[in-house]
């Protein structure tokens, strides 16, 4: 337990027993570590260092930070510790070191006396895989043989799963996936353009739309998910985690800064949640296509000639060209073409059949749960399943579904999810036909095993809500499920917030953005020193109008001089960031910059992501290049005052000494 009680503080950076404070105040000049970091970071860019404000510099001096100790637990809390029925949320035997904490009689160091262990650099770092963790592992008395088995850096894949909220894979009971860009990816633009083409033959054909529309052409890279369309005023806008709208765009026309701000922070009483009717959000790849359909029909209306726009609302126009996509997945005009040429628009993944098989191996009961209708779901999965385009006869057979315990087709997600009143039916498989059931009354009219017996006479249904999916798993608990999809909302918010349900999010654009990251990373780490800089050199300044308070009239006039000093090189930096951040963004997307990130803080996107989605990765096949006794566990997270304490460069100043 005393190993478990250590494993939990191993992230706080006061566990070193030799921890270097450097005692400055901000009412200091600035520190010769600290000119070290503008000299490096100007340099990079290209800048002259600001100028040195005195010669003083407040000596380091060296603490001894000897305050943590081991836990003494009872036998008996370590019986119940165990005995305990685990949970999905269980990664480590350590949850309760918190608590301990307030049990733990006080001594003098985190080995339980006044010994101080060897020195460790936290923020260095090292080529080969021992000398990584040697500073740690001496200074909590660990011996860990398996170290010299890692690699001297730990590869990093776009193919690997990585986790928000720490997950046991070997206490999922069941895990869920959706079809469309999940279990079943799509080779773009073909795919969309069945849509595209689609809805624009229907706006004009059967609405009366120009027949100018017919020469609209497809382009998906203009788009990344995250984005809100807002219809009432043909605009798209990626905004931050704050509800603060960064980039914005009319049709395809770029908002002016000023403009922008003036429509959506200047002129409301309070602020908008984006969430009102009217603002819809990209949470899917499929919105693509209704966001280039409905910009080129903006920019129609804005520039053309035409009086059929003219009458028409913006929030008109998106609301049919929204009804024309969906008409599209619905009329066969996509099932169709995909059905003749499944090879073109369907993606084969050799690790799909292995990975289901796999998780009913060992013990997990596995479901699709898919909005797309029976007929569809039959063209792809026999697809996906043979691995070739099936005739008629073989399709009938739907062998596919020996990959699964229970199968949803026609869902209506994310009604499912919340509506306890939605009627479940048999699909018959043989010819997509419907039968009425009784669900959860006829489940529990079978009596024993009535799940058992109720899927026995068919696992094909349509419709119903979660309430008869987990009456068919056997399955209370939410946390027990997982589900896998690729909608944020429907697939991963929705199941989340509502049923507890463990989720894992599928994005497919992942691989391109941390190839772009990774080639950026020095770029990155420029502008973030550049931006602490920026932070502490205008905390210097704000210092020494403070001090002008009570200075003297000459002491005040030197230091005017030396904020005006600081204002003229915080204006150099500035233009410098905005240079550098314009060129990191860009890197990423020319128009809508890196789709996790919002200015300098998470989008609103990567917010709901790390809040929402337990696991994410970029294929839903990346779940089987683990084994299923895996434990995702998260990276870790700080709030301003521990991140700013971390950097290399930070000094702890204790006031109330």
């Amino acid at each position: 337990m005393r190993l478990q009680y250590l494993r939990s503080t191993i992230g706080r950076r006061i566990f070193n027993n030799n921890i270097i404070i450097m005692t400055r105040t901000l009412m200091s000049p600035l520190s010769s570590l600290t000119a070290a970091l503008i000299a490096t970071t100007a340099h990079s860019f290209g800048l002259q260092s600001p100028s040195s404000f005195g010669n003083n510099v407040s000596p380091m001096t060296t603490t001894s930070t000897n305050t943590f100790s081991s836990p003494s637990l009872s036998s008996s809390r370590h019986s119940k510790l165990f005995a305990q029925e685990m949970s999905t949320y269980d990664i480590d035997t350590d949850e309760d070191a918190e608590q301990s904490l307030a049990d733990a009689p006080a001594t003098n160091g985190v080995n339980g006396g006044g010994q101080s262990s060897p020195s460790s650099n936290v923020n260095g770092s090292t080529n080969d895989s021992a000398n990584r963790y040697t500073s740690v592992l001496n200074s909590m008395d660990l011996d860990i043989p398996s170290l010299k088995e890692l690699p001297s850096q730990r590869p990093i894949s776009p193919n690997d799963v990585f986790c928000n909220r720490e997950l046991r894979v070997d206490n999922i009971r069941a895990i869920g996936f959706d079809m469309d860009y999940t279990l079943a990816q799509y080779q773009q633009p073909n795919f969309d353009k069945l849509a595209f083409d689609g809805a624009k033959q229907k706006l004009v054909d059967s609405l009366g739309y120009p027949k100018e529309v017919l020469d609209f052409e497809y382009d998906h890279t203009y788009w990344v998910r995250g984005l809100i369309i807002d219809t009432q005023r043909g605009n798209f806008l990626k905004i931050d985690r704050h509800k603060y709208v960064r980039v914005a765009y009319h049709g395809f026309q770029p908002i002016s800064s000023n403009m922008r701000k003036q429509i959506y922070s200047r002129t409301f009483n309070k602020q908008p949640s984006f969430t009102e009717k009217g603002f819809v959000n990209m949470d899917t790849l499929f919105q693509h296509v209704d966001a280039h359909l409905f910009a080129s029909l903006v920019e129609m209306k804005d520039y053309g000639e035409h009086e059929f726009l003219d009458e028409r609302t913006y929030e008109e126009i998106y609301r049919q060209v929204r009804e024309c996509v969906d008409l599209c997945h619905r009329d066969g005009v996509i099932k169709d073409e995909v059905a003749r040429n499944p090879e073109k628009y369907l993606v084969l993944d050799d690790g799909l059949l292995p990975m289901l098989r796999e998780f009913r191996d060992n013990g997990v009961k596995v479901f699709l749960l898919t909005n797309s209708y029976w007929e569809y779901t039959s063209t792809a999965m026999n697809y996906l399943y043979h691995e070739k385009k099936v005739d008629e006869e073989t399709q009938k057979k739907n062998e596919w579904t020996e990959l699964f315990d229970l199968v949803i087709v026609g869902s209506c997600k994310p009604a499912y999810l919340k509506d306890p009143y939605l009627n479940l039916f048999r699909v018959v498989p043989e010819d997509g036909s419907l039968k009425n059931t009784d669900g959860l009354f006829e489940i529990e009219a079978l009596g024993e095993d009535g799940a058992s017996k109720f899927l026995e006479m068919g696992k094909t249904f349509q419709g119903g809500n979660w309430n008869h999916l987990q009456a068919m798993l056997e399955i209370e608990a939410g946390e027990e499920i997982m589900y896998v999809g690729d909608h944020l909302y429907a697939d991963v918010l929705r199941s989340k917030r509502a049923l507890g349900w463990r989720s894992c999010f599928i994005m497919p654009e992942l691989p391109e953005e941390m190839r772009i990251f990774n080639n950026q990373i020095g770029l990155r780490k420029s502008i973030m020193q550049l931006r602490i800089l920026r932070d502490e050199l205008g905390a210097y300044a704000d210092s020494l109008r403070q001090k002008m308070k009570t200075a003297s009239f000459s002491e005040s006039r030197g230091m005017e001089k030396k904020i005006e000093q600081i204002e003229i090189d915080d204006g150099k930096i500035k233009e410098k960031l905005s240079e550098a951040h314009r060129e990191y963004h860009s890197s990423f997307h020319p128009r809508w910059g890196q789709m996790f990130v919002a200015g300098y803080q998470d989008s609103r996107f990567g917010y709901f992501v790390k809040n929402y989605a337990c696991l994410y990765t970029s294929k839903a096949t990346n779940l089987g290049r683990a084994s299923t006794a895996r434990a995702y566990r998260t990276s870790g997270e700080l709030l301003p005052h521990d991140n700013m304490l971390s950097q290399a460069f930070s000094e702890f100043v204790d006031e109330e000494e």
